[in-house]
Formats: C-alpha cells, sequence, structure tokens
C-alpha cells in the first residue's frame, strides 16, 4: 500500500518505546500520510472511510527496530574476503556498480523484512549505499529509511581497506576524501581508527591503533565544517582515547574505559560536532562467535580466536562502563561479519539484555527510542507517538517477556508503506549455530 493511504490496526497490545514502557491493550492506532495519527481506545479514534483496517487480535505493536550498524555487503556466511580491492576495482563501472547496488538493496529489504525500520550504515562498497537510499526516498523501491556513509576512510594497512574504505595517507588526504564522501551525499562520515580482529598480528593485540591522531583530527573537522557527524570502527582503549580527542561522535564497538575516557565521552576534549553527545555502539553479534563457536567455524586462526575474546569482552565492558557512566549506548549488529546475518538484530538486543544486564524493557527501548535519538531522529521515529513517523512492527508475543518474541515478525510499516506478513530468507546452518549460541550461559 502507498504511504498516502489511512490505515488502522485495531485490538493491538502497544509498547510505545519508551523507558518504562508497559502493555496498553486494546488500543487502536490509526496512520494518516505516512505518519501516527492517533493511539487510544477504539471508542476514541475515528477512522476515516476508506481506510484500511487490520484486527491485531491482541498481537503486540511496537516501533520499528533502528539497527545503528550494518554492512550490506554480506549475508554473514563466515567466508573469506580474499582480494576484495581487486574485486571492486573491476566493478568500478556501470555494470559493476549496478550489481553492486542489486545486492545492497537486497540485504537491506532483509532487514526491513526483520523488523528494521532504520538502519545506519557503516561502510559498503562503490557508493552503492547512498545510491539504495535514495531509491527508497523516492519510493521506486520498499526498504527501510537508511543513514548512509558510503565508503568509509581508513588509512594503509587499515581496516576495510579496499572493499568498504578508502585510504588515506596524510591528514590532506583525509580532509578531501571526506569532502568526497560528502559530494557523494553521505550521511554520516565513518573513519577506521583502529585494526580489527582479523588483521591483529599478535594474541592480545585486537583493535591495535592504525590511524594516526592528526589524520583521524583532520577528518573530523572536516566532516564538521560540513555539519556531518564522525563514526568510528574503534577496538581498543587506546583507540577509544584517540578517536574522541580527535572529535568521533559515535564510537563503534568500544573498549574498557578509563576515567579520562569517561571524560572524554562527556565532552572534556571539545571537538564533538556541535549539539552531540558522543556515545558508544554496542556490536556482541560479530565478537560471540568468536569465543563460543571453534576457529574451524568462523574461518580464523587460533590467534584470531583469542583476540576476538578480548574484543567481545571489551564491547561488553564498554557498554557497561558507558551506561554507569551516564554515557548513552546504541545497538547495532555489523552485519556482513561471519555469523551476522541481515535479519538478526533481534539477537543483538537479547545479547545486550543478557551479557549487559540491562531489562527486556531496557533494551528494546535502546533499539527503538535511543537509538532514533543518538542518530538524530528522535522527534521523527523511535516511539509509537502521534506525530511520529509510522515505523512498526508487530509481533505475536510479548518481547518484555522474552525479547525472542522480536525474531518472527508478523507485520512492518516503514514510513506508512505496509508489509504484510513479510518474508526472511534464513541461512538455516546459521541459525542452528546462533541458537546454540544463544543457548550458553554468560561465563
Amino acid at each position: 500500500m502507498s504511504a498516502q493511504d489511512a490505515f488502522v490496526f485495531r485490538d493491538a497490545t502497544v509498547l510505545d518505546g519508551t523507558e518504562n514502557m508497559e502493555p496498553r491493550i486494546g488500543q487502536t492506532v490509526l496512520v494518516e500520510d505516512g505518519r501516527i495519527a492517533a493511539v487510544g481506545p477504539a471508542a476514541e479514534v475515528d477512522a476515516p472511510i476508506g481506510a484500511r483496517e487490520l484486527d491485531l487480535g491482541g498481537a503486540y505493536l511496537l516501533p520499528g527496530l533502528i539497527n545503528m550498524h550494518v554492512h550490506l555487503c554480506g549475508s554473514g556466511r563466515p567466508t573469506s574476503a580474499g582480494d576484495a580491492g581487486a574485486l571492486m576495482k573491476r566493478l568500478d563501472n556501470p555494470v559493476g556498480r549496478a550489481i553492486v547496488r542489486s545486492l545492497l538493496r537486497k540485504r537491506a529489504q532483509q532487514q526491513l523484512a526483520s523488523g528494521v525500520t532504520t538502519v545506519r550504515g557503516a561502510g559498503d562498497p562503490l557508493y552503492g549505499d547512498i545510491a539504495v537510499r535514495d531509491e527508497f526516498n523516492a519510493g521506486k523501491h520498499v526498504g527501510p529509511r537508511l543513514i548512509a556513509p558510503g565508503t568509509g576512510v581508513t588509512v594503509p594497512g587499515g581496516h576495510g581497506a579496499g572493499l568498504f574504505a578508502q585510504i588515506a595517507e596524510s591528514p590532506e588526504d583525509a580532509a578531501e576524501l571526506v569532502r568526497e564522501i560528502a559530494a557523494h551525499g553521505a550521511d554520516v562520515i565513518k573513519l577506521f581508527v583502529t585494526g580489527g580482529v582479523f588483521d591483529a598480528e599478535k594474541v592480545g593485540e585486537p583493535g591495535v591503533l592504525r590511524m594516526s591522531d592528526e589524520v583521524a583530527r583532520a577528518a573530523c573537522e572536516a566532516a564538521h565544517r560540513l555539519g556531518l557527524s564522525v563514526m568510528a570502527h574503534v577496538e581498543s582503549t587506546e583507540g577509544v582515547r584517540v578517536a574522541l580527542r580527535a572529535g568521533v561522535d559515535t564510537i563503534e564497538h568500544g573498549a574498557p574505559m578509563t576515567p579520562e575516557i569517561v571524560d572524554l565521552y562527556r565532552g572534556g576534549a571539545g571537538t564533538q560536532l556541535e549539539g552531540r553527545t558522543s556515545s558508544v555502539t554496542c556490536t556482541i553479534s560479530p565478537a560471540l562467535p568468536f569465543v563460543k563457536l571453534p576457529p574451524e567455524k568462523t574461518h580464523s586462526t587460533e590467534v584470531q580466536k583469542a583476540n576476538g575474546d578480548i574484543v567481545c569482552e571489551g564491547i561488553v565492558q564498554s557498554a557497561r562502563d558507558a551506561l554507569a557512566a551516564g554515557i548513552p549506548v546504541g545497538l547495532g549488529t555489523d552485519s556482513s561479519c561471519p555469523y551476522v546475518t541481515q535479519y538478526d538484530m533481534w539477537r543483538e538486543v537479547a545479547y545486550f539484555a543478557k551479557y549487559v544486564g540491562v531489562s527486556n524493557a531496557f533494551a528494546l527501548h535502546t533499539a527503538t527510542a535511543v537509538n532514533a535519538r543518538l542518530l538524530g531522529l528522535g522527534d521523527e521515529t523511535g516511539t509509537v507517538e502521534v506525530g511520529k513517523s509510522a515505523d512498526l512492527i508487530v509481533v505475536d508475543a510479548n518481547p518484555l517477556d522474552d525479547l525472542s518474541a522480536l525474531r518472527d515478525v508478523r507485520h512492518v510499516m516503514c514510513r506508512g508503506a505496509f508489509v504484510e506478513r513479510p518474508r526472511v530468507k534464513h541461512i538455516a546452518e546459521l541459525d542452528e549455530e546462533l541458537d546454540w549460541i544463544m543457548s550458553q550461559p554468560v561465563a
């Protein structure tokens, strides 16, 4: 259906996305012109003539999930990236870019089918995410709201080089590259400040600092002059310190904090985009398989597994430290990493509750209202509230009782466009392993 049509959900049990949300039974939700026009008991909501009506029979209606960290270029199958840079060069032509665009579009639509109505990209090849965003915004295809960074900025030998990041060899290169990415229409700038699990050279050195303070600072200053926020891949405490001092607004993944870093998150360096509060995006999904599965399943070495354990512990501790210090924490999956599919945001929400130790309600609130606020979209989406965009999902069971209720989405509505009985193409062998991981104790 068109986002301009009127739509009525009847007999909904509403979870509104606020921090202290409780089920509100017997609610009617009216959507008009793509926005929530009314929420209340049936007797108080007048549906316009000709509106489409759907009786939910008491099912749970809540805000669409928001995924703060997604690479759309992969499925989650654990495969080697090979010489990705050479492949991207071969695809850098009209036909190749069309192939990339089609692939990214389908992956984004998998996010939507699984209940994610807003996605923030984390870097993809050939500016394909920006093209897909524009297709969705123009109504050419139905897809989630997409915050697109285009390609990221890295350094020689840095994380993501050649696949979803371009190389800057100097501060001047970094600033120029930021301007080039912005000229392509990026919504946010992505930096790769540290290495990751796969490019660590020895045990105990995941998240080794790759980008200098000078390069990071030049990139942040160029982005902020253009009014763009900066997100950065960081997996070590030293990397967090360098990134925040340079002006990074959102730390992706994170690491254990020191008192200095807490102060930097609170604005101690004064380098972040004006009007923004620094935050960390918790991404347990890509780290946990390294901890729970043998190396042959994640296609990693023993060194990489050991470093994966360190990174996982650091991500969880970072989120705990941040919440204890009043620093905002968002949630993202890092989709495309080994064992991180395009349809499992519900797992990240559940991991957040299980490993960080928050309530189911707070985890769901984080994946909706908090993530919206951190993206600067708090007035647009993230809660079931009159005037907000109609970004809604329907599930059969109460996720406040069991977050796995988010796994099976009955209906999705994004910006007022209704997707009835969305279909997710599952990867059975990954689901089996991930379900086993979900069943394991924290310790």
